[in-house]
């Protein structure tokens, strides 16, 4: 459908008044769009889709059934303030996908970058701030205020606990409890996550030269192998040994920044 063609509405569908949907966009059958909603240009809501709160959805972005997005938060402290879900452009949103609002405790927002993927049954909690690029598989949650870094993977049926953080460009392997924080480029696997290296497979897929991989594999070595001192102190030190490596200065600043939670390290750590 061209981008300046009149919204399709199905006679099926519901859109409150007050309601704003842009050029493009077209609602599918027994939809039920709230009167605080904005779907910007060309996004489709499949069927079956609600979409309530004060939501917005940018522009290209893809709605399968029975999602819902912006109800209220699964966050028993919430008593109906004024908060936000804001969805960027070009995202995919599978069948069953849940996704809340921020809270007053919170950020009163939870963001959504551009160009993600949402697969069947994920779920993104109240006051989370995930990136562009995403990918979060099947049945994966992501607890309230959790920050997901761009790029990153998280796998089917994973689970990501609350005011954790997924580093850029990081995996997180199918069915892992992630209790911490994983860091930049890695990847982590297991019941209760533990790192196994960095995610090589996806910085090759980026095209990513060798010597900068190198780097990252240095700096790695210096923050989880035999070295003294603790992860501040060897983060200090990577950083110092690669000053002009925009990836390993990532990790590093992931690590000093500080965080309400520790580190997922390799197992023995």
């Amino acid at each position: 459908m061209a981008e300046d063609a009149a919204p399709r509405i199905h006679p099926a569908a519901i859109v409150e008044d007050g309601a704003s949907l842009s050029p493009g966009v077209v609602v599918g059958p027994w939809c039920h769009v709230g009167a605080r909603v904005t779907l910007g240009p060309g996004v489709e809501l499949v069927s079956h889709v609600v979409v309530d709160g004060v939501t917005e959805i940018g522009e290209g972005s893809r709605v399968w059934p029975f999602a819902c997005l912006g109800a209220r938060p699964q966050d028993l402290k919430f008593s109906g303030e004024d908060t936000r879900l804001v969805v960027g452009k070009r995202n995919m949103i599978r069948e069953y996908v849940t996704m809340n609002p921020g809270t007053a405790g919170g950020l009163g927002a939870t963001t959504v970058g551009d160009d993600c993927l949402f697969m069947v049954s994920s779920h993104v909690g109240h006051d989370c701030v995930v990136g562009n690029g995403v990918i979060v598989a099947n049945n994966a949650p992501l607890g309230g205020h959790v920050t997901v870094g761009d790029r990153a993977i998280i796998g089917g049926n994973a689970a990501v606990h609350q005011f954790s953080r997924i580093g850029t460009g990081a995996i997180v392997g199918g069915l892992t409890g992630v209790e911490r924080d994983v860091i930049p480029y890695g990847s982590a696997v297991g019941d209760r996550a533990r790192l196994v290296g960095l995610n090589l497979v996806g910085l090759r897929r980026a095209k990513v030269p060798r010597a900068r991989i190198q780097a990252l594999r240095d700096a790695y070595e210096t923050l989880f192998g035999a070295g003294e001192g603790g992860l501040a102190d060897r983060a200090r030190r990577a950083a110092e040994a690669h000053p002009d490596e925009p990836l390993v200065r990532t990790v590093t600043d992931f690590v000093l920044e500080g965080s309400t939670r520790h580190f997922v390290t390799p197992k023995g750590e």
